[in-house]
């Protein structure tokens, strides 16, 4: 391996202007296909209309798609995405029309979390070892796909490390922790239940009971031994952080009159609890079985260091990062809805726990097994990302592309040179060696490969049409047939009707002159039987894949001839 390489992956760490790089990287990781990828189905249109709608109506209460009520996470990332847009608009550089617009906030939370880790992280594992775990949690992949979607998980993450790094100075060091510090911690966590409802307090409230009782052990007769819980000041901490997020829900309490409360906890919270929401069910094991490629490419280091955390299980700072991550996981495992993201929450302290061993120069080794476990997780990952770019653009557009064949080379130089670094026991330098070759992986996958497909971003080609074969005809004047995912509300706008069955199409038509509907080719057939005494007109057709629900389908736009 040339020397040269080794010393410049050597001087990262050792940087002068650690955020600054770090920043540098994670711009570099996620802006491929920032901008480019269309708004995807279902949350990622769902979140973006909802704010959209906040924007266009004013009313920054109620949560609406379309005329239906969102009664399912609290408006925190309703109004970050809201106000993004705004001072967008009002400066001239985007509109309310832009999906990207919507993913700042998330982007924004990404960078946070990323920055939090290297700050509290220093006094965790040290300098350079908070460097490379900040490195490898922006390089995870559930983490990098999480930015490009216009949602709450990537500002959750944000919020969390930030509230995790002050418990973490509070427990290593309490009586350095400021009341100052103890107000920042208990807000940051009612900015959290804002975002996403109890998920952000649950992740230092397992960790307390957690730590409380482990150190239990070292307090006399038994006694709870947890100075650090005074130096929080939960007395005033709690009515703190409930006075944060209790303005909101009293506000939307009174004006859905209790419905929000009712779908939120019943409807969302505890159908997730107890059953696989929306065919999204997995078994206890699966965040672990998939961790692997969820956290690619730093799951390569996390996966090998795990066994030296739990040995060092004595140390605060790893037994503080193993209470941070172990009973937040477990109960995300016990959770009958399993999504890749879920577990984000705890990354930090596996990055933490994963950079502090391949820096430590006395590290215990990994057991053989299961650095090759490691090693299959990084190889696979990245080789089936490789194989799976041009395969995609076959079977989704019928075609071939350049750009798909060239992570074949990526994916081999990777694989080569990670795996040097790791067989020579290198184990920093293979971290921040897989981290760099990450920016290609992704510029290629989410810059190139997936914003030139064409079939699975049917909604954009839909109002494309429309606005090439009927020009002026308004969303009011638009109803669709047999496909109803919320990209196309956000393509179009918000009075778009979305028709039931075939007789209410053709009474949409004759409601109004002009009007346009596209009918899905299921439903095709019926609706020319409804509509046999109008005379049709075929304005074109749009062809594609509705990948959330895994079929083809071809939507018709029709008007009626004067």
């Amino acid at each position: 391996m040339p020397n040269a390489i080794a010393a410049f992956l050597d001087s990262l760490p050792e940087t002068r202007r650690p955020r600054l790089v770090l920043i540098a990287l994670c711009l570099l990781l996620w802006l491929p296909g920032f901008f480019t990828l269309p708004a995807g189905d279902r949350d990622e249109s769902r979140f973006a209309q909802a704010s959209r709608q906040m924007v266009e109506t004013g009313d920054w209460v109620r949560i609406r798609v379309g005329e239906e009520e969102r009664n399912k996470k609290p408006a925190g990332i309703h109004w970050a995405q809201a106000s993004v847009v705004t001072v967008l608009e009002a400066t001239g550089l985007g509109s309310r029309a832009d999906i990207w617009a919507y993913r700042i906030p998330g982007l924004l939370g990404a960078l946070l979390a990323v920055v939090a880790t290297f700050h509290w992280g220093r006094a965790l594992v040290g300098r350079r070892s908070a460097f490379l775990a900040a490195a490898l949690l922006a390089s995870g992949m559930v983490l990098v796909v999480e930015t490009h979607i216009a949602k709450t998980d990537a500002a959750l993450l944000g919020l969390v490390t930030v509230a995790m790094g002050l418990f973490g100075r509070a427990y290593l060091t309490p009586a350095a922790f400021t009341a100052r510090q103890a107000a920042g911690f208990w807000m940051v966590l009612g900015g959290a239940i804002l975002l996403k409802g109890p998920i952000g307090p649950m992740v230092p409230l397992l960790t307390g009971l957690t730590l409380a009782i482990v150190d239990r052990r070292a307090a006399p007769r038994g006694l709870l031994h947890a100075p650090w819980l005074a130096r929080l000041r939960p007395g005033w901490g709690i009515p703190l952080m409930l006075a944060v997020a209790a303005p909101w829900f009293i506000a939307i309490g009174i004006a859905t009159e209790g419905r929000f409360f009712a779908d939120a906890i019943g409807g969302d919270m505890l159908s997730k609890v107890g059953s696989g929401e929306e065919a999204h069910w997995g078994p206890p094991g699966y965040y672990l079985a998939t961790f692997g490629i969820a956290a690619f490419p730093a799951s390569f280091l996390v996966l090998m260091a795990l066994p030296s955390a739990w040995r060092d299980r004595l140390r605060p700072a790893s037994r503080f990062l193993l209470a941070w991550a172990a009973p937040s996981w477990l109960v995300f495992e016990a959770v009958a809805t399993k999504l890749p993201h879920y577990t984000l929450p705890v990354w930090p302290a596996l990055m933490l726990l994963a950079g502090g061993w391949a820096m430590d120069p006395l590290r215990r080794p990994a057991p053989r097994w299961l650095f090759w476990l490691a090693a299959a997780a990084l190889c696979g990952t990245v080789a089936g990302l490789a194989l799976a770019a041009p395969v995609l653009f076959w079977l989704a557009d019928g075609g071939a592309d350049l750009w798909s064949f060239l992570l074949l080379p990526v994916a081999a130089a990777m694989i080569w040179v990670v795996m040097r670094f790791a067989r020579a026991g290198a184990f920093a330098r293979a971290g921040l060696a897989a981290v760099l070759f990450a920016v290609p992986v992704y510029w290629l996958v989410l810059g190139a490969v997936l914003p030139r497909l064409y079939a699975p971003w049917i909604s954009p080609h839909v109002a494309a049409l429309l606005e090439r074969s009927a020009p002026g005809v308004t969303a009011g004047d638009f109803g669709v047939l047999g496909y109803a995912e919320p990209s196309l509300i956000f393509a179009i706008g918000r009075e778009l009707h979305l028709l039931r069955d075939a007789p209410g199409a053709v009474a949409f038509l004759e409601g109004a002159p002009g009007r346009v509907v596209a009918v899905a080719d299921r439903q095709e057939a019926a609706f020319r039987t409804a509509a046999a005494g109008l005379r049709l007109r075929e304005l074109g057709q749009v062809s594609g894949y509705q990948y959330v629900r895994g079929r083809p389908v071809v939507l018709i736009l029709y008007r009626v001839e004067p």
